[in-house]
């Protein structure tokens, strides 16, 4: 396997390769001098670098960050440096490529920051070797479902037959995936208590929510299945707070009935539901906004009053001259504006009435005026950002309009879920999808005092910090939770071991409330390493501080499944087969997913199945069987 990339997730991905997989790996990056630097340093304040401090203590006294390694790491993994063949090049040139193997090599995953860098190494991957399996890491999700048919038709006219364009036959040849996209459900589902965990892909929406302990003499819904049982204690042990250093005490993945059982006082992640058939985004027409935000309450109380006051000066006349009601009020409406012939040889009534009347229309012309102001002052701003509505509440403030940002913003709004977005710098790429989805922006420096109450942080249900800087993010956690104790917040941080121990000291900080931190290099590096490995991955839940994979696999070469019913086919803590993919072949009509499948079903080899597996248990699985076939 040959990684290429200038950032934590090639580090994190050739560690995943080697350490689950137990694949060879070749690590090509950057010079020393020329490598992104990890962004966990910047405008930190005194309260943050104090925080850094206390994180750095309790990372020294728990022995390198709770990962139980010693001597030498790569950055953000743990693994140590020997495990990985590490090349250093500015660029992935021919020569680089050549020298790092890929003519001979299984698969290779471009995952620098820049798209253009990793679209010019593939065209030049692929004419090195046509049957490399590739996995590119790309942004612009349109440019990647063209540069992946591109590659795989080159290698489908290299090698002379479509059908093998794939290593093994296991699949597509080319896989392009964001790491915006892979993470983007998780950090947006971790926010939000009660609503579900979300990994989705062409159409398939899986959800798993946690569920609190049952009561004594109760026994937990399973719903479809039970994917997990979370930490039996909210004090971790082995100081590993849900990874997979915690032992018993901590989360067990895919556990059978009998766990499920067994275990009392423990949470559950359950598969709840399959499907998203919820309220769509709104759908107001392009620069129309509603009528309620077109025209100020000030405003549209005048125009009540005055409209009161014409049908009270129609009703008048009509009594007083004893005239038909519509013929009352064209009469009135002429007073109004001051067309009519005067009244001066009419009887006092009357006169009266269109004095009144008159006097109307004088206050009706500056009303008028301010509505045409205010309606095109609205049509302006139509399309710059919007403010935080009055009395908002129970919302999700998202920090950082940036690739991550931007992802989870949509994620969010696709659940209908109310938003305020704090964003620096106007020109943010997700300032258009704001404004495209409606959703307020505030516009202003996080770290900056009266920003986030500006946000409504007193009355928000949850924070999501996800700007590219940690401390900034660790400085608006720290500050909303001084506004607001109990807040729910979602820290991103860039290193997963600073992510554990900053996670850990805000818990005991703040015992009552809901805090999480989440590495995007960790949620996403193992759908990357399970694409190199040829398997779709359809995305990846968090499970406190451990990860669960899901994956479509043929069930065709894997003794494990194939022959065995779906009973037979499910390991404790290592896989379990969730659905059934079907096609019109079948008599179906049209390619669908059939789940809860009965226990007693046999997979044949021409099945293909939705498995939910651990890291260890996919490799097991999947990754050995690979192994083989390229081994000499």
């Amino acid at each position: 396997m040959v990684v290429c990339g200038d950032d934590g997730l090639a580090h994190r991905l050739a560690a995943e390769l080697r350490g689950v997989y137990r694949e060879q790996v070749t690590l090509v990056v950057p010079p020393s001098g020329r490598r992104v630097p990890q962004p966990v340093v910047g405008r930190a304040r005194a309260a943050s670098a104090a925080l850094l401090d206390m994180v750095s203590a309790a990372v020294n006294r728990s022995g390198n960050g709770g990962n139980g390694g010693s001597g030498d790491a790569t950055p953000g993994t743990g693994e140590p440096n020997g495990a990985v063949r590490e090349l250093e090049a500015a660029e992935p040139t021919d020569d680089v490529l050549a020298e790092a193997g890929v003519e001979r090599a299984a698969a290779l995953a471009l995952v620098y920051d820049d798209d253009e860098t990793n679209i010019r190494a593939a065209l030049t991957a692929r004419r090195l070797n046509p049957r490399l399996r590739l996995v590119l890491r790309l942004y612009n999700r349109r440019l990647g479902q063209h540069i992946e048919e591109l590659l795989d038709q080159s290698a489908a006219l290299a090698t002379g037959d479509a059908r093998d364009s794939g290593l093994d036959g296991a699949g597509t040849s080319t896989t392009v995936l964001s790491d915006a996209d892979t993470a983007a459900p998780a950090l947006a589902a971790t926010a939000l208590v009660g609503t579900s965990k979300v990994v989705e892909t062409d159409g398939l929406l899986l959800r798993a929510v946690e569920r609190q302990p049952p009561r004594p003499g109760e026994v937990a819904d399973p719903g479809l299945c039970t994917l997990a049982l979370l930490s039996a204690t909210s004090n971790d042990p082995a100081g590993a707070d849900g990874s997979e250093g915690s032992g018993d005490q901590g989360p067990q993945l895919l556990p059978d009935a009998a766990a499920v059982e067994a275990a009392t006082g423990r949470g559950t992640v359950a598969l709840e539901h399959v499907s998203y058939s919820g309220p769509p985004l709104p759908t107001a027409r392009a620069g129309v906004p509603p009528f309620g935000e077109l025209f100020s309450r000030r405003l549209r109380w005048s125009l009540a009053g005055l409209g009161a006051c014409v049908v009270a000066l129609a009703v008048a006349l009509m009594v007083v001259t004893d005239d038909h009601p519509l013929h009352a009020i064209y009469v009135t409406l002429l007073d109004l504006f001051s067309i009519n012939e005067p009244a001066h040889n009419d009887d006092t009534g009357r006169q009266i009435l269109q004095l009144l009347s008159g006097f109307v229309g004088l206050l009706l012309l500056p009303v008028l005026l301010a509505a045409v102001l205010e309606a095109l002052g609205t049509f302006r701003s139509a399309s710059t950002v919007r403010k935080p509505p009055r009395g908002l509440g129970g919302h999700v403030v998202l920090l950082g309009l940036g690739k991550i940002g931007t992802r989870v913003l949509t994620r969010l709004r696709e659940m209908d879920i109310p938003v305020v977005c704090v964003e620096a710098d106007p020109e943010a790429r997700g300032m258009a999808t704001a404004r495209r989805l409606r959703v307020p922006v505030v516009l202003g420096d996080v770290t900056q005092e009266g920003v986030l109450e500006a946000a409504k942080i007193h009355r928000a249900h949850s924070l999501l910090a996800l700007t590219s800087v940690d401390t900034t993010n660790l400085e608006a956690v720290l500050y909303a939770r001084s506004v607001r104790s109990g807040l729910r917040v979602v820290l991103r941080l860039y290193d997963d071991d600073f992510a554990t121990a900053v996670y850990r000291t805000l818990r005991a900080a703040h015992p009552d409330a809901l805090t999480r931190s989440r590495s995007v290099t960790h949620l996403s590096a193992p759908a990357f390493a399970g694409a190199m490995m040829g398997r779709q991955i359809l995305g990846a839940i968090p499970v406190e501080r451990r990860v669960l994979l899901f994956a479509a696999v043929e069930v065709a070469g894997h003794p494990q499944l194939e022959g065995k019913t779906v009973g037979e086919a499910f390991r404790a803590g290592a896989w379990r087969v969730l659905a059934l993919e079907v096609s019109g072949e079948r008599g179906t009509g049209e390619r669908g997913l059939v789940w809860e499948l009965p226990e007693t079903y046999v997979l044949r080899g021409e099945d293909r199945v939705v498995l939910a597996a651990t890291r260890r248990g996919l490799a097991e699985l999947l990754g050995r069987r690979a192994r083989r076939r390229t081994d000499p």
